[in-house]
């Protein structure tokens, strides 16, 4: 099980770092931690922005949203995580071709209302979000298009800044970029 955690981790990080310049060419600048006491202190990111990698999202169709998590299979209660946690204010999930970034109260309400399948891993429980509703319920989508050519660069950079602006500004309470 270490070697295939050890592979998750990279990734996500690989992923993180993606976004980090996706959304850095949309106008939006997301400063991450890199350490693991910043991390659980503080938050990922500066900004207040949790960044997931969903690599199921074009197979399945569904965007796979964690409220819970185990660093490895083990008894006993699962800890908040990913959306459940109370450090970030913005939260990032897609994969190559298409990033979604939701206000987490949003996906918070979504949880709440339970019209949405949940799933249970040995280390992981959520619940799964449909296309459609992630493209509904989104703050802002980027479309990067790079599974096949990671250097891809986003396309309207103008119009993707203004419409973060707006939307980072759209609930005062959020907090602010």
């Amino acid at each position: 099980y270490e070697a295939y955690r050890r592979t998750q981790i990279e990734d996500g990080k690989l992923f993180q770092d993606f976004v980090v310049d996706v959304a850095w060419q949309a106008g939006l600048v997301i400063a991450q931690y890199a350490s693991k006491t910043y991390q659980l202190t503080v938050g990922e990111s500066r900004g207040g922005i949790e960044i997931k990698h969903d690599k199921r999202y074009h197979e399945t169709g569904n965007l796979c949203i964690e409220v819970a998590e185990k660093a490895r299979p083990r008894p006993g209660p699962y800890a908040a995580s990913g959306i459940m946690r109370d450090d970030h204010w913005l939260y990032a999930i897609g994969d190559y071709d298409i990033v979604f970034f939701f206000a987490n109260n949003i996906l918070r309400m979504l949880h709440v209302a339970s019209r949405y399948k949940t799933y249970e891993t040995p280390t992981s429980q959520g619940f799964l979000v449909p296309d459609s509703d992630a493209k509904k319920y989104a703050a802002l989508i980027l479309r990067p298009n790079a599974k096949e050519n990671v250097d891809k660069t986003v396309g309207n950079l103008e119009l993707l800044a203004r419409e973060l602006y707006n939307a980072a500004h759209a609930n005062p309470k959020q907090g602010s970029l």
